[in-house]
Parts: C-alpha cells; sequence; structure tokens
C-alpha cells in the first residue's frame, strides 16, 4: 500500500525552503520498490526519478545505498514486528480472544504490510545478513505468542507449539494468495480458535471480532463491508 509523498498529503505541514522530500518519502518509495519490484530494483537513481529528485538530495538524508537498506530493515521490525509483538500482548480475558486480537493484526494493512514480510523473507534468500535480522524477527514474534498462551496457563512446550502453528499457519494464510472472501473467511473463525487454543470461543467474541474486521475491511477498501 504506498504511502502519499509529505508534499502531496494533506495532512502533513507543507514542506519549506528547497526540501523537496523528506527522509521518510524516500524510505517509503524505497519500501514500494521493494515490494514490488525486489531488493535489486532499489536503487537512488530509480528511486530519485520516482520521486522527482535530484539524486544528490538522496545524501542529504543517507551515507550510502546499504545505508538505505538498513534503515527498511529498522523500519520493517518498528512496523511489522512491533505489531504483531504488541498484539500479542493486547488485553484479552479468554484465550480465544487473545489468539483473536492476534489474527486481527494480520489482517489489519494498517498495522501489519504484508507484502512487505514477504519481500523481506525473498530479500533473505540472498542475504546472509538480511536471514540473520529476519531469523530474530521470527523468533520475537514466536516468543511473544508463546508467552501470550503461557499467560492462560498453556505449559511451555504446548504453548510453543500452539505459537508455531499459528504463527506459521498465519503467514502461509497470505502466501497462499486464496482471494477469500471476507465473510467466507469470517465464517471459519470460530473454528479455526477451536484449532489452535482447544477451546470453544463464546458467540458474543466472536461477534465483536466479525464487527471488527467488518470495520477495518471497510476503511481500507472505503466501502462499506459486506453483510453479515
Amino acid at each position: 500500500m504506498a504511502q502519499p509523498l509529505h508534499r502531496d498529503d494533506p495532512d502533513k505541514d507543507p514542506l519549506v525552503g528547497n526540501v523537496k522530500v523528506t527522509k521518510q518519502d524516500w524510505l517509503n518509495v524505497a519500501m514500494d520498490t521493494l515490494v514490488s519490484d525486489g531488493m535489486e530494483q532499489v536503487k537512488v537513481l530509480t528511486l530519485a526519478e520516482r520521486l522527482s529528485v535530484s539524486r544528490s538530495s538522496f545524501y542529504w538524508y543517507f551515507k550510502s545505498r546499504q545505508d538505505l537498506l538498513d534503515a527498511l530493515l529498522d523500519q520493517w521490525l518498528a512496523t511489522n514486528t512491533a505489531a504483531l509483538v504488541a498484539a500479542s500482548q493486547e488485553n484479552a480475558k479468554t484465550i480465544t480472544q487473545a489468539v483473536s486480537n492476534v489474527f486481527a493484526c494480520f489482517i489489519n494493512p494498517a498495522r501489519f504490510h504484508n507484502p512487505l514480510d514477504f519481500a523481506i523473507r525473498d530479500w533473505a534468500r540472498r542475504s546472509g545478513k538480511v536471514r540473520r535480522v529476519l531469523d530474530r524477527s521470527d523468533t520475537q514474534r514466536l516468543d511473544a505468542i508463546t508467552q501470550m498462551f503461557m499467560r492462560f496457563d498453556y505449559a511451555p512446550k504446548d504453548a510453543a507449539a500452539r505459537a508455531r502453528v499459528l504463527y506459521y499457519m498465519q503467514i502461509g494464510y497470505t502466501d497462499a494468495e486464496l482471494q477469500e472472501p471476507l465473510e467466507q473467511r469470517l465464517q471459519m473463525v470460530s473454528h479455526y480458535l477451536y484449532v489452535f487454543t482447544g477451546k470453544t470461543a463464546p458467540e458474543v467474541e466472536i461477534a465483536q471480532f466479525a464487527d471488527h474486521i467488518r470495520a477495518v475491511f471497510a476503511q481500507d477498501t472505503g466501502k462499506e463491508g459486506p453483510s453479515p
């Protein structure tokens, strides 16, 4: 999901002086390019052309292309990984509600950028450094989800196994690109929750989760969510 440039965003203060784009603009365009075209196309000249600025302005913000690539990894960690860890730590009265919080994070593009996650994973196949960062991120995410299960009195090994099944299922679910209608997916939520937790979620909890996801869908598409 491409982010508008600072200069094109009416919610941001106008740029002043000779500044045409900000550091975040460079990062956003680099991220869009990484997602759409792969890491090899994240080049200073290519990004400058997309921003309609001179290549020299890149060096106001970054020492080198590698500096930009490192900043991209840092931003991914500060968004996707941080969002998933936070979701696993949200208040919940039941384990089914806690798992629903994790579901909600994955399905909300404002919180978790799925295409970026897969772009990072693809990049990691060709870079040992990125692979190590990805491994640390996966470990951090899994640890947070494991702790979530343990807060509801699951034994450590049971919690770790359930965390791995939940996490890798969500990653694979998105990677499959099922083009599944939202309502069809929501109809399966109670069954997924039972599989992941061994508990039956209260109907009111399922209804609240579904309403929340429909609202997210409507906000993301600019349309009304599907009818129940």
